[in-house]
């Protein structure tokens, strides 16, 4: 008898979230949070953005959950030269059979990998808006659906850094959550460097799940059941990034919807049939801080928005619910 992460009294079976998480441990030393976090945006049908500096492990990451889920998957290395249709296709002319054919581009998988996406240029970005909201691509007039599931895990270094460009707002909104990784702490490094002194430590992953599995598994999310309460919470949340004086820009309603999936996930690796508060309190910095633009006055005030977002989940009351 497993629950829904795959625990039993010996090990975590194949087939499961848990052995996806686990696997990807066996490349990703430490990180067990941001782990969790991705595989919660991947169940909930959300696109992960991993941002930090060069060097901390982002691609490897991305790259695990692709060996580990088993997904076709197709990487793009972000570069100035990157054009929209390297990522969606174009059309060629065949002399042969006098007619135009369409040559896929790399958005034609279950898993893309955007790595360093803020490198290349907006108009190649926005080449991603239609496919990452609508699963389709337009290409001379005709729609190319891609595959399903679809994700995109895109990686970003931090603004300023040297060839980058800022995501705008509609880019940034379109992912469900975003995680930075972080230095490693001594001993985390240390094992870092064992795992590696042989082979790359992504090679270490072995597929343990389905494309089947994890469109079954959005399924069972997607029927996690949320009370009126925490529906009530969720808006109590988002509205009171709208109304921050040190906010220029609040929560959009596509992030409601994000958070209320984030957490449907959240309760789902719990084992879980019901949404609580501490879903949504775990889930909502993820699914917050990229979308929130700090005001004039917090930029001279030098005020951060992780700060902001611990203020507005200490001021908003979080609802208690009774079982019936």
């Amino acid at each position: 008898m497993k629950n829904r992460l795959g625990e039993s009294d010996s090990s975590i079976l194949f087939g499961t979230p848990a052995a996806v998480i686990r696997q990807v441990q066996e490349a990703v030393v430490g990180k067990i949070d941001i782990i969790r976090q991705i595989m919660m945006a991947i169940l909930a049908k959300g696109h992960i953005l991993v941002e930090d500096i060069p060097g901390t492990g982002k691609t490897t990451m991305a790259l695990a959950f692709s060996r580990a889920m088993g997904l076709k998957a197709n990487r793009v290395q972000f570069t100035p030269d990157v054009l929209p249709a390297d990522l969606t296709g174009f059309t060629i002319y065949q002399k042969e059979t006098r007619q135009f054919v369409y040559q896929p581009g790399s958005v034609m998988c279950n898993l893309l990998l955007a790595d360093e996406i803020n490198r290349t240029s907006p108009k190649t970005q926005a080449a991603l808006l239609e496919v990452m909201e609508e699963g389709h691509v337009t290409v001379d007039g005709t729609t190319h659906e891609v595959g399903d599931p679809f994700i995109v895990i895109a990686t970003e270094n931090p603004t300023g850094s040297a060839g980058t460009q800022l995501l705008p707002e509609s880019q940034l909104d379109r992912f469900m959550i975003c995680v930075k990784m972080g230095y490693p702490s001594m001993k985390e490094e240390i094992e870092i460097l064992k795992r590696n002194q042989y082979e790359r430590a992504d090679t270490l992953v072995n597929c343990v799940y389905s494309a089947e599995e994890l469109l079954n598994a959005r399924e069972e999310v997607s029927h996690i059941y949320v009370h009126d309460a925490i529906y009530s919470y969720i808006a109590r949340l988002v509205r009171s990034t709208r109304e921050q004086n040190m906010i220029a820009l609040g929560l959009s309603p596509r992030a409601s919807i994000a958070l209320t999936a984030m957490a449907k996930a959240s309760a789902y690796l719990d084992d879980r049939e019901y949404v609580v508060p501490d879903d949504v309190l775990s889930v909502f910095p993820a699914v917050a801080a990229h979308r929130l633009q700090l005001s004039t006055k917090a930029k001279v005030g030098h005020i951060q928005i992780d700060d902001l977002i611990h203020q507005i989940l200490e001021e908003t009351a979080a609802p208690t619910i009774q079982r019936k």
